[in-house]
């Protein structure tokens, strides 16, 4: 396990935590050469222990034999940048959660049949663009029974650092992938499609028509706008939460949580 001592921010090797933007990062998977970055042990622990595969480390030096100690034992063949508190802000721009980041590589996208095949219950996040919202919605699904998340391309990528930090990793045990066009795709796959949105005609989210569902896409839309007017028209059903105090939405996290309670499988097993 190679420790490298960093004095500089031009260090080699490093370029990945530092001048490369969460964007810059991304967009390396179309070259196959894709990389996202994980902090703190937890949850790069999962991301580990999930099949994700490691490139680098970069951890305070206080940390190897603290904090990081049982990362860094896993990650034994992959070069451990490390430094000082202050050098190591420096670099990536923020304070190090619990000291020590991790490289990895992005794994090969899945298509919408694999990583649909044999769920019950989907959720589709369409053109939520906040990665703490994305993040919420991860440890949702992970939590509350959905076996699969499905991304519009104006969602805000789930391997953004904020997102998987906010979801605690929970991006890395739930299958998903990116969808075009969801109403099509799911209909293809045998799903029932239910849009989360204030209508007048939407049912309460408590209609027993919803939970029968062998399989079931729950939608949820944008932070400001939510859903668009097509989406709520194709969609098999449209569905409201009920609200009190003359309150008339819920946070898209907050609402994505009470509808994956609320529609979970009526045979989904509790752990």
């Amino acid at each position: 396990m190679p420790i490298i001592e960093i004095t500089s921010l031009s260090h080699p090797g490093v370029e990945m935590f530092a001048s490369l933007t969460e964007t810059q990062l991304r967009m390396r998977s179309d070259a196959e050469h894709g990389v996202f970055i994980a902090e703190s042990p937890k949850v790069i622990n999962v991301a580990l222990s999930a099949g994700y595969r490691p490139l680098a480390l970069l951890c305070e030096q206080r940390h190897i034999c603290g904090d990081a100690a049982s990362i860094v034992e896993r990650c034994c063949d992959i070069p451990v940048f490390t430094g000082s508190r202050e050098l190591l802000a420096e670099l990536t721009g923020y304070t190090l959660t619990r000291g020590v980041l991790c490289a990895m590589a992005r794994p090969l996208l899945r298509n919408v049949d694999e990583v649909c095949k044999g769920a019950g219950r989907v959720v589709v996040i369409d053109g939520v663009v906040d990665s703490t919202n994305i993040g919420a919605i991860f440890r949702s699904a992970a939590a509350l029974g959905i076996d699969a998340v499905l991304l519009t391309p104006s969602s805000c990528d789930p391997l953004n650092r904020r997102s998987i930090r906010v979801s605690m990793g929970s991006v890395f045990l739930v299958p998903w992938t990116w969808i075009d066009e969801p109403l099509t795709s799911l209909k293809k796959l045998g799903f029932c499609t239910v849009a989360m949105a204030l209508t007048d005609d939407s049912i309460s989210i408590d209609n027993p028509l919803l939970s029968a569902q062998e399989k079931l896409a729950i939608i949820m839309g944008t932070e400001g706008d939510g859903l668009s007017a097509d989406v709520i028209a194709g969609a098999d059903y449209v569905a409201r939460i009920p609200m009190y105090h003359g309150v008339d939405s819920l946070n898209v996290a907050s609402a994505a949580a009470v509808a994956f309670w609320q529609l979970r499988a009526a045979d989904a097993p509790e752990t």
